[in-house]
């Protein structure tokens, strides 16, 4: 009777232990459509105001594996040589003239306006949440992500994800308190070449900033093979010699 018990306990959970397997597969998938493991990467990020302001910052990223993200500014002339270096959870900014990097927060914005320091030097989605649960929608995917720490910038995401491309449309971004922090929104796929085929065009808006918009704007992605040493607090200085 024993081990009838633990056989039918074990085809009561297959589904949902299956179902979970299914989510992870989903979201790695969605991590390697959106970016090569490793890859570097140029972008526009314009903040726009409710009075109609706006300011753009131009940006050129590199990344290494899951969770090392190199990122420096190109535009505008105020912040060119600007830079910023994520380890995991830690990051940090440099300045040219000021002296050594800074540490800075996920929760912080090195541009101002909407996206965060976590949305603009993002590490793989894997890397810092676990699948809670993974459901079918017509022709969507539904994932439920939690934080795997307290140190994410968000608690929860909920992603809708397109069946066909396996390419996120858009992502809610919630606090631990259940409140709604931003939502982002994917769109313009576009072929990057390299076998690089994701959206160009990432917008995202919040509650918390009623009439304030960011948009990120992708010019080039492509796969490319970068030395550990870039990834370090000396390196960051030295970052535009990678473009030469």
């Amino acid at each position: 009777m024993k081990s009838f018990r633990h056989l039918l306990l074990l085809f009561t959970l297959a589904p949902v232990l299956a179902l979970a397997l299914d989510g992870k597969a989903i979201l790695e998938k969605v991590d390697r459509n959106l970016e090569p493991e490793s890859y570097e990467m140029t972008r526009k990020l314009i903040n726009e105001e409710p009075d109609g302001k706006r300011k753009e910052y131009i940006l050129y990223s590199v990344k290494k594996g899951r969770d090392k993200v190199a990122a420096l500014f190109l535009a505008p002339a105020s912040d060119k040589g600007r830079s910023t270096l994520r380890q995991g959870d830690n990051m940090w900014l440099y300045i040219p003239n000021v002296g050594k990097p800074v540490r800075i927060t996920s929760l912080q914005s090195v541009t101002g306006g909407v996206f965060n320091n976590s949305d603009i030097l993002r590490v793989d989605y894997t890397e810092e949440y676990d699948v809670s649960a993974a459901t079918e929608q017509g022709d969507n995917y539904l994932l439920d992500l939690k934080a795997k720490t307290g140190s994410v910038a968000y608690d929860r995401l909920k992603l809708t994800v397109d069946r066909k491309t396996v390419l996120p449309t858009h992502i809610e971004a919630y606090a631990a308190s259940g409140m709604l922090v931003k939502t982002l929104h994917f769109k313009d796929i576009k072929d990057f070449g390299g076998g690089v085929r994701r959206p160009a065009t990432v917008e995202t808006d919040s509650p918390l900033y009623k009439g304030y918009k960011s948009v990120m704007l992708y010019a080039a992605v492509k796969k490319r093979e970068v030395p550990d040493e870039v990834f370090t607090l000396n390196f960051m200085s030295r970052l535009e010699e990678l473009r030469k």
